[in-house]
C-alpha cells in the first residue's frame, strides 16, 4: 500500500505558475503515476499520466504545452509544473498511482487546491 501526499497548491493570477509535489510513502518505480483534477461542479478528469519507466507521458489537450510532469523515483516524488495558468485550471488536483496491468487508479493523494484568478 502506497500513500500519496499532495502539496504545492495555491492562488495565482492568470499567466502565473505553480509547482505541485506528490510524496509517496513507498516505491513508485513500478507504478504509472499521474495527476487528476476536479473543478467545482464538474467530474474528476485526468490531467496527465506517465508510464512507470517515465518513457511515455500523456497530457490532456487542455494542458499540453503548459504543464510538465516529472518524477524522481529515487525519492518517491512526482511533480507537476504548471505554467501560463488559466482561470479554467482552477480545481483540486490529485496525485494518482496505478499498478501495472490494472485499469483502476489504486492510489490517490488527498488533493491540493489550485485557484487561478483572471
Amino acid at each position: 500500500q502506497v500513500q500519496l501526499t499532495d502539496s504545492g497548491g495555491g492562488s495565482v493570477q492568470a499567466g502565473g505558475s505553480l509547482r505541485l509535489a506528490c510524496q509517496a510513502s513507498g516505491a513508485i518505480d513500478n507504478l504509472n503515476m499521474g495527476w487528476f483534477r476536479q473543478a467545482p461542479g464538474k467530474d474528476r478528469t485526468r490531467v496527465v499520466i506517465q508510464t512507470w519507466t517515465g518513457g511515455a507521458t500523456y497530457y490532456a489537450n487542455s494542458v499540453r504545452g503548459r504543464f510538465t510532469m516529472t518524477r524522481d523515483n529515487d525519492n518517491n516524488m512526482v511533480y507537476l509544473q504548471m505554467n501560463n495558468l488559466k482561470p479554467e485550471d482552477t480545481a483540486v488536483y490529485y496525485c494518482v498511482g496505478q499498478r501495472l496491468g490494472v485499469d483502476a487508479y489504486d492510489y490517490w493523494g488527498q488533493g491540493t487546491q489550485v485557484t487561478v484568478s483572471s
